[in-house]
């Protein structure tokens, strides 16, 4: 990527496979830090793992991908935190595509948060 039109393309075509629906209330959102920190992390991959499985799957009416800017926590990126109804924000931190995988599986899927992929797991310090 070396121009603004670059950005604004990739922005474009992940927002058209996301299919954002952040004011529906119904949905688990699934927001990943796509901010300079988080894209130099490594965030574009972790989005577009999370976008493709959701799609794949067939979970589009009960899980929205989304993306947002600057989470303020740029040693932990990338960033995904997870917001489900009715339940408290889970934040994961250093996200790989295939640890947002298992957050789809074993999270949002199975109903339990992976605690050592959190902002408040015992490795951080």
């Amino acid at each position: 990527m070396k121009t603004l039109a670059e950005l604004k393309a990739i922005r474009d075509r992940m927002q058209n496979q996301v299919g954002l629906r952040a004011e529906d209330h119904n949905h688990i959102r699934v927001v990943v830090g796509m901010a300079t920190c988080g894209i130099a992390a490594g965030a574009r991959p972790v989005l577009t793992a999370l976008s493709n499985a959701v799609q794949e799957r067939g979970l589009t009416d009960k899980i929205a991908v989304t993306q947002t800017g600057c989470i303020g926590l740029c040693q932990y990126e990338p960033i995904v935190e997870v917001m489900a109804p009715g339940q408290p924000k889970v934040t994961y931190i250093r996200m790989t595509p295939e640890k947002a995988i298992e957050v789809l599986d074993r999270h949002l899927m199975g109903g339990r948060v992976i605690e050592e992929y959190t902002l408040g797991s015992a490795d951080i310090k």
